[in-house]
């Protein structure tokens, strides 16, 4: 069963996901930030979604550093909000297990850190 045939991702959840652009083919956990309306919507087969990454040596200005502790990640992950993405609900492979959803208030850090790549700032 498809990831889309089994329910619709909610904000905030880590999804495993094939991106179309990663030249490894491998799929990557990333964090569902669009909307439960838009998410759930009958007519929408896409979703936006941020990917997280393992290499946390060094983040960088548009990067949240989400602790294993605190996510239910194995290991300390960091979301690139400047690779914010539309994927199509097909990539969706499953939820990452033992995972915790963001909290809302992390969701507005990725908002905030995603202006901050596109050069809006106040």
């Amino acid at each position: 069963m498809s990831a889309q045939e089994a329910r619709s991702p909610r904000q905030g959840e880590i999804w495993w996901v094939h991106f179309a652009t990663d030249e490894s083919g491998k799929n990557r956990p990333a964090v569902i930030v669009s909307t439960d309306g838009r998410n759930s919507h009958p007519r929408a087969d896409t979703v936006l979604a941020i990917p997280l990454s393992t290499s946390v040596h060094k983040p960088g200005p548009w990067h949240l550093l989400l602790r294993a502790g605190e996510s239910g990640l194995r290991e300390d992950s960091v979301a690139w909000a400047e690779n914010i993405g539309t994927v199509k609900k097909d990539q969706l492979k499953e939820p990452v297990p033992g995972h915790r959803p963001l909290t809302h208030t992390q969701i507005c850090k990725l908002a905030a850190l995603v202006r901050l790549a596109m050069g809006c700032v106040e």
